[in-house]
């Protein structure tokens, strides 16, 4: 679609229909750079609310523009990079290609982090752990890429150990 006006919190987007539909300017990010006329890629959602305009959603189009990769990572078990974007209870919402993905507290690192703030801004390799579709809903875990690579050190340790060898 193209967009036609920025209007308070909306943004018009024009998909060549015989109405025009809003798309919260929240979908476009915390500082969306965003003009008239720009293309921007949309999902149709309905075809009409209750004051007649499309709905449109831009987080669903992303979203399923990436589905596909992000199912095939998980399938292979695959690292992933993420940026940790902001603080939520019980974890932290990262920028997964451009989805948001969550990463519970739990998941953040082997010991037990209390505070979630230094994190934010990082970025870092995570593990897919949970997707459902539907939902739109991505888990991820930072810890489990840890234990990974614990266990690689590990086992080349245990490889070049030697009966008698001081460490």
């Amino acid at each position: 679609g193209k967009v036609v006006m920025i209007a308070n919190d909306s943004v018009i987007v024009d998909i060549g229909f015989k109405s025009e539909g809003a798309i919260s300017i929240s979908e476009f990010g915390d500082n969306p750079e965003i003009a008239e006329g720009d293309a921007v890629e949309v999902f149709l959602d309905d075809f009409e609310n209750q004051e007649g305009q499309l709905v449109l959603s831009k987080q669903k189009a992303d979203f399923m523009k990436v589905w596909d990769k992000i199912k095939d990572i998980h399938d292979n078990n695959e690292k992933v990079e993420g940026r940790l974007v902001r603080r939520l209870t019980g974890g932290i919402v990262v920028d997964l290609m451009g989805v948001d993905a969550f990463l519970p507290g739990s998941q953040i690192d082997i010991r037990q982090v209390k505070n979630f703030d230094q994190y934010i801004g990082e970025t870092c390799e995570l593990m897919i752990i949970k997707i459902n579709k539907l939902r739109r809903n991505i888990v991820v875990s930072r810890r489990a890429v840890i234990e990974e690579q614990r266990e690689k050190m590990r086992e080349t340790i245990l490889e070049d150990l030697e009966i008698g060898q001081t460490r």
